[in-house]
């Protein structure tokens, strides 16, 4: 079975992502063809790299990167749920993808960005930094506006998530997507493996 980890993709106090990250997994749970489970930064607790070797050549010296290099290399693909700031991604993003190489290679990757002009950005920079570890960007994407996906009465608060119905088929199409590259991407890493 493919396994698929959305990941949580802000630390933030206040945070919208985590509840834009269980409407994803919440969407996924009628599928039969693949497990979807969240993984939240915030739960790691991942300090600025620390590691003295570069992540290319998987000499990992501390427990909290060998705790999240196990994590990752458990699934087949990703969705990154991630919010756009000052026009691109969050920094604790940035930093758990630079704490490994090897784990993420071969896989797939689709994205939920939120954000006032529905995140693209922050997918834009994102889909760099993760081909330079091998992971393959589908070309769907859900892009939620704060305007119109969400009720924010107080800017300080997370508000009430409340998709447009359009959302759930653009979800569907991405799901698919991560999925069917997930699968197409399974000798690789397979061959590497053995």
């Amino acid at each position: 079975m493919t396994r698929i980890a959305v990941i949580v993709g802000s630390t933030r106090p206040g945070r919208r992502a985590e509840m834009v990250a269980h409407w994803v997994k919440e969407s996924a749970a009628t599928r039969t063809d693949a497990v979807v489970e969240l993984v939240d930064l915030a739960d790691f607790d991942l300090p600025l790299l620390d590691e003295p070797v570069p992540a290319l050549f998987g000499d990992y010296r501390h427990e909290h990167t060998l705790r999240w290099a196990k994590t990752i290399a458990s699934y087949d693909g990703f969705v990154f749920v991630t919010p756009e700031y000052n026009h691109s991604y969050p920094a604790a993003v940035k930093n758990a993808i630079d704490y490994l190489f090897a784990e993420w290679n071969d896989k797939a990757a689709g994205f939920v960005s939120y954000g006032t002009s529905g995140g693209i950005r922050a997918v834009e920079h994102l889909r760099l930094t993760l081909a330079e570890v091998r992971v393959a960007g589908v070309r769907s994407q859900v892009s939620l506006s704060l305007f119109n996906d969400f009720v924010i009465t107080d800017p300080t608060q997370p508000g009430i998530f409340s998709p447009a119905e359009h959302q759930e088929a653009s979800l569907a199409t991405m799901l698919d997507e991560v999925i069917t590259w997930a699968g197409a991407l399974k000798p690789l890493r397979e061959a590497v493996a053995a």
